[in-house]
């Protein structure tokens, strides 16, 4: 109980260490947080002609001026079917061949698009940034000849927001959401059991950008993720759905969030097949 110091009321001192607790944790949030959602490997990957070959290395210009460095795998001749890949919070495009690999397999050109920060890029990353490296990376497709009608935006966990923020201001033919979340906030709390929210910097709402999407969705989960939770996937599946969007919502049996099955597995590239042709862009097969 509060006690009575000269006519004032005094904490009792328990209630004062929960108070300092609180303000500790708010301090650490304020002040650390995005170098926990964004998680670069900064370091420059291989030479693309040895980790991808028929790859090439190709300079995207952002409109705040940054040159990012993303490999770029064009589509097969007489093709313009392209994905471009958004990524998630961690490593860097050299991580991420075997999905470029595969998706080329199918019969698509890739995009790996590689944000600010990551990857010997410059910069630093955050949601209004990753957002601006998204449109450089379409704004590139155009200028080489991909239409507009042609591209399919695959976002993997944090990157599903960055390609769904960019599916409703340039609306792809088709939108691939791996392993995504419903908000920042959220996903956050089911991590670590903190209702962090308000304090965040970053937003990364996916709920609200495939409201606003106008084009067909897959989502695609591992139905043993422990870094996204299955059922913030499946609310954003049950969005899109709500919304009356065409959807394909695949679940990869004992995935974890970056096992091999989920992020270039056979039940990711089918996905992104059917729901690219849903969407009148069809790989060459």
């Amino acid at each position: 109980m509060a006690q009575q110091v000269r006519g004032r009321r005094v904490l009792p001192v328990g209630a004062i260490a929960v108070l300092v607790g609180v303000l500790v944790v708010v301090g650490l949030v304020l002040g650390f947080q995005r170098s926990l959602v964004f998680v670069p490997d900064r370091s420059v990957p291989p030479r693309v002609s040895e980790a991808l070959p028929g790859a090439q290395e190709v300079s995207l210009r952002t409109s705040d001026g940054l040159r990012l460095t993303a490999w770029y795998l064009p589509a097969p001749a007489g093709c313009t079917a392209t994905v471009l890949v958004a990524p998630g919070n961690g490593g860097h495009r050299g991580t991420r061949v075997p999905l470029a690999a595969a998706l080329a397999d199918a019969g698509f050109g890739v995009l790996l698009l590689e944000y600010r920060g990551y990857g010997g890029n410059p910069g630093t990353p955050s949601e209004a940034g990753l957002l601006r490296d998204a449109r450089a990376a379409r704004t590139y497709l155009l200028d080489v000849g991909v239409p507009a009608a042609s591209l399919v935006y695959l976002g993997e966990s944090l990157g599903a927001a960055v390609a769904a923020g960019l599916a409703v201001e340039h609306p792809p033919a088709a939108l691939v959401l791996r392993s995504p979340f419903t908000t920042l906030a959220e996903a956050a709390r089911a991590a670590y059991h903190v209702p962090v929210g308000p304090l965040l910097l970053d937003r990364f709402d996916v709920r609200a950008a495939v409201r606003r999407t106008t084009v067909p969705v897959a989502v695609v989960l591992g139905a043993d993720d422990a870094t996204v939770p299955p059922r913030l996937s499946r609310e954003v599946a049950e969005v899109a759905r709500t919304a009356s969007r065409s959807v394909t919502e695949v679940v990869v049996p004992r995935a974890g969030h970056n096992d091999a099955a989920l992020a270039s597995g056979s039940a990711l590239v089918d996905a992104v097949v059917d729901v690219a042709t849903a969407g009148a862009a069809p790989p060459c097969r």
